[in-house]
């Protein structure tokens, strides 16, 4: 229950701060590539962790395998701590109980499995508005 209450407040709050796209299935192709323009960085970090979430997390996140909370079923991530956003991306990396750090995959950066988890926030709650 603890783990899921620090999740939850993580992923909470990495969508306050991230603004830009909340269409994240969208990825980079939003319209603006086929015109000649250069993605946002907000598409780009979000494909960055949709790609992330497919190669390390979907494994568990997609079912719920071993308890991990299931990445867009909100009631899953209820009950998390206040402090989830850090603790998130702190257990994203280092890994927590039965999560293996970065998915058990430790060649991927920082900055990919916390797009991952942002990824994730942002399937499990779209209409949080942009900090």
């Amino acid at each position: 229950m603890f783990y899921r209450t620090l999740l939850l407040i993580t992923l909470l709050g990495m969508t306050a701060c991230s603004g830009g796209n909340r269409n994240p299935a969208a990825g980079p192709a939003t319209g603006g590539e086929e015109a000649g323009t250069t993605p946002s960085w907000r598409d780009q970090r979000m494909e960055l962790g949709l790609q992330t979430y497919r190669a390390a997390c979907a494994s568990c996140h997609d079912a719920g395998a071993g308890g991990a909370p299931v990445t867009g079923r909100r009631e899953d991530w209820s009950g998390r701590s206040d402090m989830w956003q850090a603790v998130l991306f702190e257990h994203a990396k280092a890994g927590y109980l039965d999560m293996p750090g970065k998915g058990g995959r430790g060649d991927l950066s920082d900055e990919a499995v916390d797009a991952a988890a942002e990824y994730m926030l942002e399937k499990t709650f779209p209409e949080l508005p942009d900090d």
